[in-house]
């Protein structure tokens, strides 16, 4: 068709992007001279359409409101038929049966190239018998190439400026890479980034650069670009949602030379970016402050209950300690000296505490000796536990290792205490299924095991004489290879109803 035959063919272009729309209809379309109806998305798209049943449809198919495929669905539920052109960036199969079905003559993925787009319009409009000026529209086409080009290249430069920001970690190399990025894409030769303080809102300089040739500088004077008249300097804000975080800020103030749209539009474009890594980078400041503060109240917590090398690795593997309380098997172990109240009620409180010091020290380092989670102190009595807060080989046979390692060091400390000072523990060891976690109250908590287990290591220990181990049948089941034990008659433990064995430990193989 010639121009003038073209002026009788309507074409809608329902896009959300401004400049595709400019460009489609300003450069390609109304020049071969098509008379162009425009729609900013779906629902206006649908509105025109319907009002104005074009020849022909150039749709976008990602808008808001109402994307490509659902105006196409709405158009079919009213009996209007379109020959359509879809323009997606999806360019799936799976979109492309479902949009052929719906009427679409052909699609066209974003960036589309003058050959692609140009090839999808000539098939659409031989398909509906409305030829056109094949010459004119390629010339059209051709002549806007360049822009198009410059175009992605602008995005890839805006891409690659996303990517490098993302890995940096210091907030003041990434302020650096976003200055350096909008001298880069603007030509312009200073640049700046002002943030606002979070707690004072006051603008503090935070970066200025200046260009000298193709790089980039720190200059030695702070430039006061902010005086400068409006043609040689921009300013686009750093906003998250309604959140403003600063300004970024170029000038060719040194040059006079004006800036234009769009530089403009590059930098607001820069300026989303330099947003979202600066809140970025903010976030994993404070993550990391949050995870160095836990680490610190988790060795505040843990290093009153268990040996150096347990803390560091509960440090190394503190996602493995979950909050609240969890089931686990472990053994606990429950170290009580006997004729403490007759002694005590002879000694004087100095005395008392010495005595008493010196002997829970002994069974205190026998039970880190083995890596044992030390529970709490009872007066006279040790309570400990094993497998938790990180699990443990072999945590029954460090339990008795850990009792008989108690009354070895007891015996050692007797060696430098007077007769009538010589107390010795009985101990009961206890085998199963707890509950681990802290207990407490917001402002006082206490890393502890509670259940049956527990109850039965107490009772155990209570029967135990002075001197001796008893453990209970779990516990010997799981130790019997690497201990010589004698069997006494079952105890009947409160919560069971069947009398269990218990077991003496004589010694170790």
């Amino acid at each position: 068709m010639t121009k003038a035959q073209n002026n009788n063919i309507r074409i809608l272009v329902v896009d959300d992007s401004a400049d595709i729309r400019e460009f489609l209809q300003e450069t390609l379309l109304e020049p071969a001279g098509y008379q162009v109806l425009t729609a900013s998305d779906g629902t206006e798209g649908l509105k025109i359409a319907l009002q104005e049943r074009p020849d022909l449809m150039l749709l976008d198919y990602e808008m808001p409101r109402m994307n490509g495929i659902e105006m196409l669905h709405a158009l079919n539920e009213q009996g209007v038929s379109i020959p359509t052109i879809l323009i997606t960036s999806y360019g799936s199969e799976s979109v492309a049966v479902e949009v052929f079905r719906l009427g679409v003559r052909d699609y066209v993925p974003k960036p589309f190239t003058i050959d692609d787009l140009l090839s999808s319009i000539e098939r659409v409009l031989k398909e509906t018998r409305l030829e056109q000026e094949r010459d004119a529209l390629l010339l059209r086409l051709q002549i806007t190439n360049t822009k198009l080009g410059q175009r992605v290249q602008e995005l890839d430069v805006l891409y690659q400026v996303s990517k490098s920001v993302s890995t940096l970690r210091e907030r003041g190399k990434i302020l650096e890479r976003i200055v350096d990025a909008a001298l880069y894409l603007t030509e312009a030769l200073d640049g700046a980034v002002v943030l606002l303080d979070p707690e004072t809102g006051k603008p503090t300089l935070r970066v200025s650069r200046m260009r000298s040739g193709d790089s980039c500088k720190s200059p030695d004077e702070e430039p006061n670009i902010m005086t400068q008249s409006q043609n040689i300097m921009i300013n686009v804000p750093l906003q998250i949602g309604n959140k403003v975080l600063g300004v970024l800020i170029v000038s060719n103030k040194r040059n006079r030379q004006p800036l234009n749209t769009r530089d403009r539009r590059l930098l607001h474009m820069l300026g989303d970016y330099a947003a979202i890594a600066i809140e970025n980078s903010r976030l994993l400041a404070e993550v990391e402050a949050r995870r160095e503060r836990e680490k610190r109240e988790m060795r505040t917590l843990f290093e009153h209950y268990v040996a150096p090398p347990v803390v560091s690795r509960i440090l190394e593997q503190a996602q493995s300690i979950r909050p609240g309380g969890q089931r686990q098997m472990i053994s606990v172990l429950f170290a009580d000296l006997r004729e403490f109240t007759t002694f005590s009620a002879a000694a004087s409180p100095e005395a008392l505490i010495a005595v008493l010091n010196r002997h829970i020290s002994a069974a205190v380092g026998a039970i880190l000796q083995e890596e044992g989670t030390l529970d709490k102190f009872m007066g006279d009595e040790v309570m400990a536990f094993f497998n938790a807060p990180l699990p443990q080989e072999a945590y029954a046979l460090r339990a008795v290792r850990s009792a008989q390692g108690i009354l070895a060091a007891t015996a050692v400390t007797h060696q430098q205490l007077p007769v009538h000072q010589r107390l010795t523990f009985g101990v009961g060891i206890s085998t199963g299924e707890a509950i681990v976690g802290n207990v407490g109250t917001p402002d006082l908590v206490n890393f502890t095991v509670v259940g049956p287990t527990v109850n039965k290591a107490h009772m155990l220990q209570e029967l135990a004489p002075a001197g001796k181990i008893l453990i209970c049948h779990h516990t010997y089941e799981l130790v019997r290879e690497h201990i010589v034990a004698r069997e006494l008659p079952p105890v009947h433990i409160k919560g069971q109803e069947h009398p269990e064995p218990v077991y003496e430990i004589i010694s170790p193989t």
